[in-house]
Protein backbone atom coordinates (compact mmCIF):
# COMPACT_ATOMS: atom_id res chain seq x y z
CA UNK A 1 0.00 0.00 0.00
CA UNK A 2 1.30 3.44 -0.85
CA UNK A 3 1.49 6.25 1.68
CA UNK A 4 -1.83 8.12 1.84
CA UNK A 5 -1.70 11.74 0.77
CA UNK A 6 -3.09 14.63 2.78
CA UNK A 7 -5.15 17.23 0.93
CA UNK A 8 -6.23 20.60 2.34
CA UNK A 9 -9.52 21.88 0.86
CA UNK A 10 -11.31 25.20 1.03
CA UNK A 11 -14.76 24.00 0.02
CA UNK A 12 -17.21 21.37 1.22
CA UNK A 13 -16.97 17.85 -0.16
CA UNK A 14 -20.21 16.07 0.81
CA UNK A 15 -18.92 12.61 -0.13
CA UNK A 16 -15.74 13.12 1.90
CA UNK A 17 -17.71 14.45 4.87
CA UNK A 18 -20.02 11.40 4.66
CA UNK A 19 -17.01 9.05 4.64
CA UNK A 20 -15.47 10.78 7.68
CA UNK A 21 -18.79 10.76 9.57
CA UNK A 22 -19.44 7.11 8.72
CA UNK A 23 -15.99 6.08 9.94
CA UNK A 24 -16.29 8.02 13.19
CA UNK A 25 -19.86 6.84 13.79
CA UNK A 26 -18.82 3.21 13.24
CA UNK A 27 -15.95 3.60 15.71
CA UNK A 28 -18.20 5.28 18.31
CA UNK A 29 -20.87 2.60 17.90
CA UNK A 30 -18.28 -0.13 18.48
CA UNK A 31 -16.91 1.61 21.56
CA UNK A 32 -20.33 2.42 23.07
CA UNK A 33 -21.97 -0.85 22.06
CA UNK A 34 -24.97 0.90 20.51
CA UNK A 35 -25.97 3.68 18.14
CA UNK A 36 -28.58 6.24 19.10
CA UNK A 37 -27.65 9.35 17.11
CA UNK A 38 -30.53 11.18 15.49
CA UNK A 39 -30.81 14.56 13.82
CA UNK A 40 -33.21 17.05 15.40
CA UNK A 41 -34.81 20.14 13.87
CA UNK A 42 -37.35 22.52 15.36
CA UNK A 43 -38.60 24.68 12.53
CA UNK A 44 -40.46 27.98 12.42
CA UNK A 45 -42.56 28.10 9.25
CA UNK A 46 -44.82 30.63 7.61
CA UNK A 47 -48.26 28.97 7.79
CA UNK A 48 -49.39 30.53 4.51
CA UNK A 49 -46.41 29.66 2.32
CA UNK A 50 -44.80 26.80 4.26
CA UNK A 51 -41.46 28.64 3.96
CA UNK A 52 -39.00 27.89 6.77
CA UNK A 53 -38.22 31.21 8.44
CA UNK A 54 -35.83 29.94 11.08
CA UNK A 55 -35.48 27.50 13.91
CA UNK A 56 -32.89 25.25 15.48
CA UNK A 57 -31.14 22.10 14.47
CA UNK A 58 -28.68 19.68 15.94
CA UNK A 59 -28.63 16.09 17.05
CA UNK A 60 -28.79 13.71 19.94
CA UNK A 61 -26.11 11.10 20.57
CA UNK A 62 -24.98 8.99 23.52
CA UNK A 63 -27.07 10.88 26.05
CA UNK A 64 -26.10 14.35 24.82
CA UNK A 65 -28.18 16.88 22.95
CA UNK A 66 -26.14 19.09 20.59
CA UNK A 67 -27.61 22.40 19.47
CA UNK A 68 -25.65 23.22 16.33
CA UNK A 69 -27.43 26.21 14.77
CA UNK A 70 -30.29 28.45 15.92
CA UNK A 71 -31.59 31.45 14.01
CA UNK A 72 -34.67 33.63 13.92
CA UNK A 73 -34.95 36.65 11.64
CA UNK A 74 -35.00 40.01 13.49
CA UNK A 75 -38.73 40.50 12.83
CA UNK A 76 -39.51 37.34 14.84
CA UNK A 77 -37.31 38.09 17.85
CA UNK A 78 -38.49 39.49 21.17
CA UNK A 79 -41.89 37.76 21.05
CA UNK A 80 -41.07 34.60 23.01
CA UNK A 81 -40.75 32.52 19.86
CA UNK A 82 -37.06 31.80 20.46
CA UNK A 83 -37.84 30.53 23.96
CA UNK A 84 -40.54 28.25 22.57
CA UNK A 85 -38.18 26.85 19.93
CA UNK A 86 -35.48 26.22 22.54
CA UNK A 87 -37.99 24.60 24.91
CA UNK A 88 -39.22 22.28 22.13
CA UNK A 89 -35.62 21.36 21.25
CA UNK A 90 -34.79 20.56 24.88
CA UNK A 91 -38.06 18.64 25.40
CA UNK A 92 -37.34 16.40 22.42
CA UNK A 93 -33.85 15.80 23.80
CA UNK A 94 -35.36 14.67 27.10
CA UNK A 95 -37.74 12.34 25.24
CA UNK A 96 -34.72 10.82 23.54
CA UNK A 97 -33.07 10.15 26.89
CA UNK A 98 -30.55 12.99 26.80
CA UNK A 99 -29.47 14.12 30.24
CA UNK A 100 -27.32 17.05 29.14
CA UNK A 101 -27.20 19.55 26.29
CA UNK A 102 -24.32 21.51 24.81
CA UNK A 103 -23.93 24.38 22.34
CA UNK A 104 -21.61 27.19 21.42
CA UNK A 105 -22.42 30.71 20.40
CA UNK A 106 -20.40 33.91 20.14
CA UNK A 107 -20.18 36.87 22.46
CA UNK A 108 -21.57 39.01 19.59
CA UNK A 109 -24.56 36.67 19.25
CA UNK A 110 -26.74 35.56 22.15
CA UNK A 111 -25.05 33.97 25.17
CA UNK A 112 -27.38 35.91 27.47
CA UNK A 113 -30.41 34.40 25.76
CA UNK A 114 -29.24 30.91 26.70
CA UNK A 115 -28.01 31.86 30.18
CA UNK A 116 -31.40 33.36 31.07
CA UNK A 117 -32.92 29.98 30.19
CA UNK A 118 -30.73 27.91 32.49
CA UNK A 119 -27.67 27.30 30.32
CA UNK A 120 -24.26 27.66 32.00
CA UNK A 121 -20.98 28.82 30.45
CA UNK A 122 -18.23 26.22 30.75
CA UNK A 123 -15.66 27.68 28.40
CA UNK A 124 -14.73 30.64 26.25
CA UNK A 125 -12.13 31.07 23.49
CA UNK A 126 -11.19 34.44 21.96
CA UNK A 127 -11.87 34.84 18.24
CA UNK A 128 -12.27 37.58 15.67
CA UNK A 129 -13.30 40.37 15.55
CA UNK A 130 -11.26 41.75 18.46
CA UNK A 131 -13.18 41.53 21.74
CA UNK A 132 -15.30 38.63 20.49
CA UNK A 133 -15.15 35.02 21.70
CA UNK A 134 -16.77 31.64 21.22
CA UNK A 135 -18.83 30.83 24.30
CA UNK A 136 -19.52 27.18 25.18
CA UNK A 137 -22.64 26.44 27.23
CA UNK A 138 -24.24 23.38 28.78
CA UNK A 139 -27.50 22.53 30.46
CA UNK A 140 -28.66 19.59 32.54
CA UNK A 141 -31.90 18.32 31.07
Amino acid sequence: MSVPEIIVCDRAHPEAEAAIAAGLNQYNDQQAGYADRQPLSVLVRDPASGEVLGGAYGRSSLGLLFLELFHLPPALRGQGLGSRVLQAFEAEGRKRGCRHAVLYTMRLQAPGFYQSRGWQVFGEIPCEPPGNSRVFLRKAL
